[in-house]
Order: structure tokens, then C-alpha cells, then sequence
């Protein structure tokens, strides 16, 4: 695993650069569930920032269980990153303020007045981050000489597991 400041940079990057995130969580029977959600645009810092509903299924199932994983995705540039990390309940208006953007109105309507609105702050403890070039026809050269000569390595990209620093807590 890389823990270097280039390789959290790198996270960084991709994490700004992601248009899907999905919040994954796990039931009070076990499962995991995964659901669509919206990164607030802060700079990533080892922490990321999400809107809910205090009476939510997503946030009980944080405060039993709040080992959590956010996946991204940039389908358009071909790169997909994973972090794993531990989730808290935060409910203060100050930081909802600075994170609010006008998009979250749509389903927080009243926006930080809205009731019941918390925030699930996630602070990552490592990740995981694909990319690939983004032309089709690297991609097919690449696939192919993997086939060919039975090394998966030999597909162009990289692949990097990334040790988040933690940062001290107030």
C-alpha cells in the first residue's frame, strides 16, 4: 500500500474529478446496501461530506455500524476510486452552511432549515483508485496483449491502494 503525499494527492484528484458517488452502508441484518448520493464540493482532505436525514435508513445504519465505504466513478475518463473509512452523525449548522449548495434543494427544500437535515461526515482511512486510459483503442491494444500474454499487469492503467494520514480530531 502507498501512503506517500502523491498517491493522496492522487485520490484527491480523482475524488474532484468523480461524477457518480455511491455511499455504501451495512444493514442492521448484515447486508450491505449501497445508494447514489451527492459529495458536498469541498476539497477532499481525508474527509468527505454528505447531506441526510436524521430518521434516514442510511444514518441509522451508520450509527450502528459506521464502518462505511464511498465508491466514485468518472466513466468519461475511465477511472473509479474506492475509500473506505468510519462515518459520524454531525449536526452542526455552521458546517451545513459552508457546505450548502443550490442543487441540495432539491431534496432538502427548506434548505439548512430544513428539519431533520444532519450531516454523515466520513473520515477515510485508505482507498483504492483504478484509472485506464480513456481511448478505446489503448484499451482493446492493452486487453489484448493481457490475453496474450496472460499477465492482467500488462492492461494499461494503474492500480493503487493509498493509507490515508488521519488527522487529529478537536
Amino acid at each position: 500500500m502507498a501512503d506517500d503525499k502523491d498517491a493522496v494527492a492522487r485520490v484527491a484528484e480523482l475524488v474532484d474529478r468523480a461524477q457518480l458517488c455511491m455511499l455504501t452502508t451495512m444493514t442492521v441484518d448484515g447486508r450491505h446496501l449501497a445508494r447514489p448520493m451527492a459529495v458536498q464540493e469541498t476539497e477532499f482532505d481525508g474527509d468527505l461530506w454528505f447531506f441526510a436525514y436524521a430518521d434516514s435508513a442510511k444514518v441509522k445504519q451508520v450509527m450502528a455500524n459506521p464502518q462505511v465505504n464511498v465508491s466514485f466513478a468518472n466513466t468519461k475518463d475511465s477511472e473509479w476510486t474506492s475509500i473506505s473509512g468510519t462515518a459520524e452523525v454531525v449536526e452542526d449548522k455552521h458546517k451545513a452552511e459552508q457546505l450548502w449548495s443550490a442543487p441540495l434543494k432539491a431534496w432538502f427544500p427548506d434548505g439548512v432549515e430544513t428539519p431533520g437535515l444532519i450531516l454523515l461526515k466520513v473520515h477515510a482511512d485508505s482507498a483504492e483508485y483504478w484509472s485506464s486510459p480513456s481511448s478505446k483503442v489503448v484499451k482493446l491494444l492493452g486487453a489484448v496483449r493481457a490475453a496474450v500474454t496472460g499477465d492482467p499487469d500488462k492492461f494499461p492503467g494503474e492500480n493503487e491502494e493509498v493509507d490515508l494520514p488521519t488527522k487529529e480530531q478537536p
